[in-house]
């Protein structure tokens, strides 16, 4: 692959990705009318005639793209990133290359990701597009067969003319988010082609490619599945090392990324707050995912957590929103942030001990104070480290966080 130069457009979009910090992902498709998550045609070995049938009973007659984005910005996400296409290969947007789409195979009869565009560009809110390369249904892409022995350049025209479609007709989009790599890792994706047509259709658009391997030439955003940037916990990021690239975290709220009716495993506020600030202080975004039911409602349980998140992003976003992180290693009590000439102490897991130590911190700090700024928060530099007295200072269930100055 010939070498990738960013434009200044390019990199400004990256930057400005970086500053956003927190977004919401939304896997939605047919599959939602079973109530067993987004992979349920391939667990469930459901033939592809017959789950064509979902089509018939798929009909969201209460999905109001206003509230989706309000949900959103509430939380106080900056972005959204929406399934345009998942890996049961069913289209949920008006597309002309395929008749499996939810314009021509349901009684909807509209366009949820135009809706959802003209919504986010009222409200200032970045519209992003998942797009799966793997399908399990069309004959071009061969699920299980060898390369050879499929019409291996149609399925990859198949996928320029649906990237056309999703970067002409939906205003701008932030970022093109790709998976499904895996299923097909050792063949030629043209990922040459896919990136340079989004890159010239588009300059200011994204790239991230969910493949679990070391970033390709030509994208944008490191993304790491259920896991922070540098560790392997949800088992995807085995000897993978965090790049010099924007970074995200995707995550659920639950078990599975789509609509499960018996998914009881619920994140808590506390837990999805802690996730958002260990990622911003290992420098990455949080991509943190709902899976709508199929009538177009984002179940009572994960808006009532957003509502939540969002009362701390609203008071503590400052700490978050446009900072920079990697500033000291994660510490088991807790992370740092930065932004200009403060440092953002973020107490997750306070000690036993009056203080706590902070290790390799190099700047000087000029002043300590408590996140309002009203109680000052006596600290000590010397070569070891640095101890801020913290006891009886700060007082936070979810975050207990200090204000350091530096010079």
């Amino acid at each position: 692959m010939p070498e990738y130069v960013p434009t200044a457009e390019n990199l400004k979009a990256r930057k400005e990705f970086q500053d956003m910090k927190f977004g919401m992902f939304i896997h939605w498709g047919v599959y939602s009318v079973l109530g067993d998550g987004e992979w349920v045609m391939y667990q469930q070995k459901i033939k592809k005639d017959k789950y064509e049938l979902l089509t018939k009973v798929f009909n969201p007659q209460d999905f109001n793209a206003k509230e989706w984005v309000q949900i959103a910005k509430s939380a106080g996400m900056k972005y959204i990133t929406i399934t345009s296409r998942h890996h049961d290969g069913f289209s949920m947007f008006d597309s002309k290359a395929t008749d499996y789409d939810i314009i021509d195979a349901t009684r909807f009869g509209r366009d949820p990701l135009k809706e959802l565009a003209e919504e986010c560009k009222k409200e200032g809110i970045q519209l992003n597009f998942y797009y799966s390369l793997l399908d399990w249904g069309r004959e071009d892409y061969g699920f299980g067969k060898k390369i050879e022995d499929v019409d291996w350049d149609s399925y990859i025209k198949f996928m320029k003319a649906q990237l056309t479609e999703l970067l002409t007709n939906y205003g701008e989009i932030g970022c093109i988010w790709f998976d499904g790599h895996w299923n097909r890792k050792k063949d030629n994706w043209h990922y040459d082609e896919i990136y340079s047509l989004i890159h010239e259709l588009s300059p200011n658009t994204l790239i991230a490619n969910n493949h679990h391997i070391q970033p390709i030439p030509g994208e944008d955003i490191q993304t790491f599945e259920r896991d922070l940037p540098g560790e392997n916990k949800g088992g995807f990021s085995h000897g993978v090392e965090v790049s010099q690239l924007p970074l995200e975290s995707c995550a659920t709220m639950a078990k599975t990324w789509g609509f499960d009716i018996n998914d009881k495993k619920f994140k808590t506020t506390k837990q999805l707050i802690h996730f958002l600030v260990n990622a911003a202080g290992k420098n990455g975004n949080l991509l943190l995912n709902v899976g709508p039911m199929p009538n177009g409602e984002i179940q009572p349980e994960f808006v009532n957590s957003l509502k939540e998140m969002g009362e701390w992003t609203s008071k503590y976003g400052e700490s978050i929103y446009g900072t920079r992180g990697g500033v000291i290693k994660s510490q088991d009590w807790g992370t740092i942030t930065k932004k200009d000439k403060t440092l953002y102490v973020h107490i997750l897991n306070p000690t036993s001990e009056p203080y706590i130590f902070i290790p390799d911190l190099n700047e000087k700090i000029r002043s300590a104070t408590t996140f309002d700024g009203k109680t000052k928060v006596k600290f000590k530099q010397q070569k070891e480290g640095t101890f801020l007295y913290v006891q009886g200072k700060v007082e936070d269930d979810i975050d207990g966080i200090v204000k350091l100055l530096i010079k």
